[in-house]
């Protein structure tokens, strides 16, 4: 029997992923597991926040960069990309979520490129091969039909199951699928790109 009180996906953020083939599970579920072993929006650094949460924006109404989502909507996109909580993971969940906007020009992605290179601290600054995962993710939605991320109100969702999620924002599982397969062969030293297909 299960515990409740240790994660089933990973024990630490580190390890937590919770990947594409568990279709059943709900997203309530996903995120409470997925929160047992991630920190909240006051241990993010304030410039990360600023750029990427709407609640931190920099004029009424405006956010620097298409695609901001609050800390708990960023978190429902990681688990219906089957993505887990490491640099990657993270570099491709932002890129996917400003690329299903199709508002994103290449003004843009250079900028948020820089300054997540540049500015960003520590765990949060991106490497090269972050920025190339970003770039792919941004680019993979530009092409797909999945809808705005950033317009979804996922606590519509929580009682549904991952796979119907996916179906309903026309998240195309068979484009992640192959995206994934390419990363795992670009990066077959990174932990984060190696258990994608899992």
């Amino acid at each position: 029997m299960k515990n409740d009180k240790k994660p089933y996906w990973g024990s630490t953020f580190l390890n937590w992923h919770l990947p594409l083939a568990e279709k059943n599970v709900t997203l309530k579920t996903a995120l409470t597991d997925m929160h047992k072993t991630s920190h909240d929006q006051g241990a993010i650094p304030f410039i990360v926040r600023l750029i990427e949460n709407p609640s931190f924006s920099l004029s009424p109404g405006g956010t620097l960069f298409h695609g901001a989502v609050d800390l708990k909507n960023h978190d429902c996109i990681h688990i219906l990309l089957g993505r887990g909580m490491r640099p990657k993971d993270e570099a491709f969940v932002i890129g996917y979520t400003m690329g299903s906007t199709r508002q994103v020009g290449c003004l843009e992605e250079r900028l948020y490129s820089w300054i997540s290179q540049h500015l960003y601290p520590g765990v949060y600054k991106f490497s090269q091969d972050d920025l190339s995962i970003f770039k792919q993710a941004l680019h993979l939605a530009l092409a797909s039909p999945v809808k705005a991320l950033d317009k979804v109100n996922f606590d519509l969702f929580m009682d549904w199951p991952l796979a119907k999620i996916r179906q309903s924002l026309a998240i195309d599982e068979g484009l992640l699928k192959a995206a994934y397969k390419i990363e795992a062969a670009t990066f077959p030293n990174s932990k984060e790109s190696q258990r994608l297909l899992r």
